[in-house]
């Protein structure tokens, strides 16, 4: 059992950045100038969002982490660069300081138009920027097995995830408000366990069948296996300030398939827990990011978040050289000891009392 061929837990990560006016470091629409410059050089890794001022990058498929690395370097990079030459600024945090989502434009797409005639003023609102991580699988039997057993630790590594003390001016004494924002959008939040992919495809085509959605892509969980990919898709996490951030969270969440899939081909489980005590982790997680404590549901005790964190990595810590990934996941250790994004923001905020600094800090830590 100890080389087992992880070959096909490929990589692909997604990021969504906010376009800043350089003189206000206000949201500011690009009107797309981003995307179509953009597209002359990464083709179709970037593209629009719902939200004019934001910018969505996304990677190739990524044999390992340090491909990864190397693509989500290079597309914050040119995007860094094609906004600099069209005059604006960007950056990565889960919520901008301090812009008003009411003043922001909502880019004229079919598919964006459905989804605010449908959602109303829950989409209008959801001016927020999100990592997602997807992980491939061998199959989608193998998916939904180890999206239902990933769920427990979605807490865990969200709160090396946050990034979003802020909302409309306001410190909002949350280390992510980002998934306040998002929970207004039906189907969010932590997944329920799913026997089977069949039970999952079932319930996907029931709510097809229903008109609640008209495709699969209209589940937003923190988690989901993906629709149309053979992969694991990994929601919950606020975009984080830097590459480093990313890439780290990137690694963790693969080392999670990765081991669980190694206990799976021993015969053993990871104990299944149900959706309603995960989301008293997430929204611990959310409060307090890596400074509380979270639930231990095996000893149905408090345990401080950093303690667990720590489990964690020694949980994955034997595929984490299989995988090629120990060097990024050290990267946690230095977020535990300097703080996750929002405390840097926070730290900011403390000394000048200034979102406009806040702000330009998130921009100058964008390439850092």
């Amino acid at each position: 059992m100890a080389n087992l061929n992880y070959k096909h837990f490929t990589l692909g990560v997604e990021e969504e950045y906010m376009v800043l006016d350089p003189k206000t470091y206000e949201l500011i629409s690009h009107e797309q100038q981003i995307v179509s410059e953009g597209h002359k050089l990464i083709k179709d890794k970037i593209k629009a969002e719902m939200h004019q001022a934001v910018v969505e990058v996304g990677t190739d498929i990524c044999s390992d982490i340090s491909e990864a690395h190397r693509d989500v370097t290079h597309l914050r990079e040119t995007v860094a660069d094609v906004a600099g030459e069209l005059g604006f600024l960007v950056g990565a945090a889960g919520t901008h300081p301090f812009s008003h989502w009411q003043s922001q434009l909502i880019t004229d797409h079919v598919r964006y138009s459905q989804l605010v005639n449908e959602l109303q003023e829950a989409a209008r609102s959801n001016l927020i920027f999100g990592l997602h991580v997807h992980v491939g699988m061998e199959d989608r039997r193998m998916a939904i097995h180890i999206a239902n057993s990933a769920r427990y630790f979605l807490p865990h590594v969200y709160a090396l995830s946050v990034n979003s003390p802020f909302w409309e001016g306001r410190l909002t004494g949350y280390k992510s408000y980002r998934s306040r924002v998002f929970d207004k959008f039906p189907r969010t939040g932590i997944p329920d366990y799913f026997e089977s992919i069949e039970a999952y495809e079932n319930y996907v085509n029931l709510l097809i069948k229903t008109n609640c959605i008209d495709n699969a892509k209209k589940i937003w969980w923190d988690l989901r296996v993906h629709p149309y990919f053979n992969t694991v898709e990994f929601r919950i996490c606020d975009v984080p300030l830097t590459v480093n951030e990313t890439i780290a969270i990137a690694a963790l969440f693969q080392a999670i398939c990765a081991k669980l899939y190694k206990l799976r081909s021993q015969n053993l489980n990871f104990n299944m827990y149900h959706r309603s005590l995960i989301n008293e982790n997430k929204w611990r997680a959310s409060r307090y990011g890596i400074d509380g404590d979270l639930i231990d549901f095996g000893k149905e005790q408090e345990v401080n978040t950093r303690s667990l964190i720590h489990e964690l990595l020694n949980f994955t810590d034997d595929v984490a050289d299989q995988l090629g990934s120990r060097p990024y996941l050290n990267t946690i250790n230095k977020i535990l000891e300097e703080g996750t994004g929002a405390d840097k923001q926070l730290a900011v905020y403390q000394q000048h009392k200034d979102l406009v600094q806040v702000t330009d800090f998130i921009h100058r830590q964008f390439l850092q």
